[in-house]
């Protein structure tokens, strides 16, 4: 019984102080994070990049036509 029990305590601090995959890990979820707010804040941002182009087009626009 002392084995099985000595053995685990070596588990738990072995898998307590392992840190190999922790890097990866973060960076999985960094990306997931941003894949969300690009999910949710993309069309916002897309409607707001054509307003802005349509706006820029308009002005060149008057500045052809004022020449």
């Amino acid at each position: 019984m002392k084995l099985m029990s000595n053995l685990r305590n070596r588990l738990r601090k072995s898998l307590i102080n392992n840190k190999k995959g922790q890097g990866t890990t973060e960076y999985i979820m960094l990306v997931v994070v941003v894949i969300g707010l690009i999910v949710l804040i993309g069309p916002k941002i897309k409607t707001k990049i054509q307003e802005l182009m349509g706006k820029a087009e308009a002005g060149m626009d008057e500045v052809r036509d004022s020449n």
